[in-house]
């Protein structure tokens, strides 16, 4: 009897641990499979961070921020290059209204200054809505442009490319960019000037951006919107060349060889040396876009000074010198420095901000 009553005990003992571990061993891989589809099912935050919608866009604000901030520094060395036109003009036509006395040469500090002066000091950001207008087509294009190609010849876009592959994406993208945007830089330049024609005597050509842009197409029909385009994507190729092309591999040369993280730090070395290099090429080729875009044009939209950008170029040197081509170099690059600065921090830190990798 106590056998017979051991022997149930000791069965149901010895199947016990079996039970138990198979219990547990199917616990186990209950959780673990729990666990698995968990995170399989659970979406990765972020994921749209790196998209190209996600990156156009922060581009874009990006480059708002940059444009309010140093806007007045457009302004003022778009003057500064307009200056030696007019005086010019002034020299040869004694008769019009315009006087070397009312042209005279002014700094980059007192041209701001006499802006605000004698124009009020809200006059400084006249023109800057067909420029927030225009990096919503450029800032996004050139940014994502870069970005698409970068990817493609590194495969994920981590790796730093070689100079020479980094300034053919610079400066395609910056074309590319720059000619979808040329109608609101043409506005945006055409806007700019209005109050210096206004104390110059002269009847204003436009009155906003919408009259400038209804004006144009007037004019020159559909195809007017682009005048100037030709020094203006030259413009942008070297200037992008010199701003996508250094910040890219002045970034990646300080993370790689001083072994810094990607920081703000980086960001402020690489955005400098970017703005600087970018001045650099781009001012010769601004100095000839803003005459053509300035000047008066005949009813059928053809430009009265100057035939085209080589034409523009060659009278510009004729009659000012070489040194002409940089005339408004230092508010150039004192802009640009500013700029690339502003944009590139808070282009990097909004996308810190959403998670995405660094650009």
């Amino acid at each position: 009897m106590a056998a017979a009553t051991g022997s149930p005990s000791s069965h149901t003992e010895e199947s016990s641990p079996a039970s138990v571990g198979g219990s547990s061993s199917g616990t186990s891989g209950t959780a673990s499979s729990t666990t698995s589809g968990r995170n399989q099912l659970r979406p990765v935050k972020y994921d749209y961070a790196d998209s190209f919608a996600c990156t156009y866009i922060v581009s874009v604000v990006a480059a708002s921020i940059a444009e309010l901030v140093t806007y007045p520094l457009d302004l003022t060395k778009t003057r500064l290059q307009i200056q030696g036109e007019a005086a010019a003009i002034a020299t040869i036509s004694p008769t019009q209204t315009i006087t070397k006395s009312n042209m005279q040469y002014r700094g980059m500090m007192a041209t701001a200054f006499g802006i605000a002066r004698e124009e009020g000091a809200l006059k400084l950001w006249q023109g800057v809505t067909p420029a927030l207008y225009r990096h919503v087509v450029y800032s996004g294009v050139r940014i994502c442009s870069y970005d698409m190609m970068r990817k493609e010849f590194t495969r994920d876009g981590s790796q730093a490319l070689p100079v020479w592959k980094s300034a053919l994406c610079g400066v395609t993208a910056g074309a590319v960019a720059q000619w979808l945007a040329s109608p609101a830089d043409l506005v945006k330049v055409q806007v700019q000037m209005e109050g210096r024609r206004r104390l110059m005597g002269e009847p204003p050509r436009v009155h906003s951006a919408g009259h400038a842009f209804r004006e144009i197409v007037q004019r020159g029909g559909v195809r007017g919107l682009w005048k100037g385009s030709i020094p203006n994507v030259q413009r942008a190729a070297l200037v992008n060349l010199g701003d996508l092309t250094t910040y890219d591999t002045i970034k990646h040369l300080i993370m790689d060889r001083l072994q810094m993280p990607d920081c703000h730090t980086v960001h402020v070395l690489a955005s400098v040396c970017a703005g600087f290099v970018a001045a650099i090429m781009g001012t010769p080729a601004d100095v000839v876009k803003t005459r053509i875009m300035n000047q008066p044009t005949d009813d059928k939209g053809r430009g009265v000074l100057y035939r085209g950008s080589v034409d523009c170029l060659r009278q510009t040197v004729a009659k000012e010198g070489f040194a002409a081509l940089y005339k408004g170099f230092l508010p150039c690059w004192i802009r640009m420095a500013p700029w690339s600065l502003t944009f590139w921090l808070s282009f990097e830190q909004i996308r810190k901000m959403i998670g995405a990798s660094g650009y």
